[in-house]
């Protein structure tokens, strides 16, 4: 079972959502993955020959077996689908459409419904389908999953898992309390890291594509930012989501650092301080009530600043150093001193405009998370490379800077290539509005 190409959960549910923003619905997707076990069970049965019962779940794994059902039924197969709740229940939307046809083959098909544990029927079938529970489950079984799951189990039948047997961590492998022991899983996309530590539950492990591209893996999209949103319980307090540091701004530029803390707000970070020169200070204060800004002595940051800087840096969980800070022998070396205090105290960091140019005369890896975010010129400036026409060539180009600064790098362009040095994004939405004054300011976050 070695050597297949593995995803986790938060990374297909990624994928998924991604590729629905790209034109490829889930709806889709739930038809091909149906289909793909339909097909499978068909090359080892033949439809005079086997019974089959399909039990399904309320979400997407159940409408997984809803479709797959329908195809075993198209191939002449005997079917019976039992649904482990009440159909009023069922949460995919997906899995609602699925559902509906399923009911409107009439007397075609054999449907039950078992939302208690006493009407967990018994096992008569040669092929059980187990489609009641997916990826991306957490906590151990409860009825009726618990005893269907049991009663699958001891059916002497062919029992087929769709994209995890139910009671698998996908992720982990772990058995939450009960689980299904297939004879064959067959899965989607890639492999789940969980199935190669549970074997003895996947049987036969088979993968099969349901029209995600490779390429789309690459793509930056609605998925990447559900991945990194966190929820909000009722009883979050201030600071639970980010108090970021935004060091910026100028004689001549005040309005960059302001849009960048703007823009952590918008994105729900909690508090936003702006550590700025006075004067500058004192224009962003008036720019929005939910603005925290520190008044650094002079027209630019120098090392006088350091000390203010320091006790700021002790509120801050995350920093942005850049955003209209000037280019002045002195603010270089109060960046150095910056950057020093950043990793004593172990706070991530993202260096722009500015603050990246200054950081390119002594450029070294970080003991922080460092993010660096430049255009085509900075670029060349922060590594001496002239970014070639090719996309393809920026991507491999961008990926080895980043891997060498041990950074992310996000270069922006019409098409923005992100990285980490080992994985990459590209992102769509340029557009030449972005040519307006410090619009990429706005964009870093």
């Amino acid at each position: 079972m070695d050597g297949y190409d593995l995803i986790t959960t938060k990374e297909m549910r990624v994928l998924e959502l991604n590729a629905e923003y790209f034109g490829v619905s889930r709806l889709q997707l739930m038809e091909n993955a149906g289909r793909n076990v339909a097909v499978e069970v068909a090359s080892r049965f033949k439809p005079q020959e086997a019974r089959i019962a399909v039990f399904c779940g309320l979400g997407g794994n159940g409408g997984d077996g809803f479709v797959a059902a329908r195809h075993l039924l198209c191939l002449g197969f005997k079917v019976e689908v039992i649904l482990a709740g009440k159909p009023s229940n069922i949460t995919s939307e997906e899995a609602k459409k699925n559902w509906q046809a399923l009911e409107s083959l009439g007397d075609s098909i054999t449907v039950k419904e078992v939302y208690d544990s006493s009407l967990v029927p018994d096992v008569e079938a040669d092929v059980v389908i187990d489609a009641l529970l997916g990826i991306g489950v957490k906590g151990r079984l409860r009825p009726p999953i618990l005893q269907i799951v049991k009663a699958i189990n001891e059916a002497e039948a062919f029992r087929v898992a769709v994209d995890v047997p139910t009671g698998i961590d996908s992720d982990t492998g772990e058995v939450l309390g009960e689980a299904v022991r297939a004879d064959l899983t067959v899965t989607f996309h890639k492999a789940k890291p969980g199935l190669l530590k549970a074997k003895e539950y996947v049987g036969d492990l088979v993968v099969r594509h349901i029209g995600l591209p490779k390429e789309i893996e690459r793509y930056a999209g609605p998925g990447d930012v559900y991945a990194v949103v966190k929820p909000r319980p009722p009883e979050s307090h201030k600071g639970d989501f980010g108090r970021l540091l935004v060091i910026g701004g100028s004689a001549v530029y005040f309005g960059a650092p302001a849009l960048v803390a703007s823009a952590a707000l918008r994105t729900g970070v909690d508090l936003a301080y702006i550590a700025a020169p006075e004067k500058t200070a004192q224009a962003i204060s008036t720019m929005s009530p939910s603005l925290i800004t520190f008044k650094l002595e002079g027209d630019h940051l120098n090392r006088l600043n350091i000390p203010v800087i320091r006790r700021c840096l002790e509120k801050a969980t995350a920093v942005v150093v850049g955003p209209g800070l000037g280019l002045h022998k002195e603010t270089e070396e109060a960046l150095k001193e910056v950057l020093r205090i950043v990793e004593e105290k172990g706070i991530p960091v993202l260096l722009d405009a500015d603050g990246l140019k200054a950081f390119a005369n002594f450029k070294r890896r970080l003991r922080v998370p460092l993010v660096l975010t430049p255009h085509a010129g900075e670029y060349k400036i922060l590594t001496g490379d002239t970014l070639p026409g090719k996309l393809k060539d920026r991507i491999e180009m961008v990926r080895r800077a980043a891997q060498e600064l041990n950074a992310v790098i996000l270069l922006k362009s019409n098409v923005d290539v992100i990285s980490d040095g080992v994985r990459v994004k590209l992102n769509f939405t340029g557009n030449p509005g972005m040519t307006v004054g410090f619009r990429g300011s706005s964009m870093i976050l």
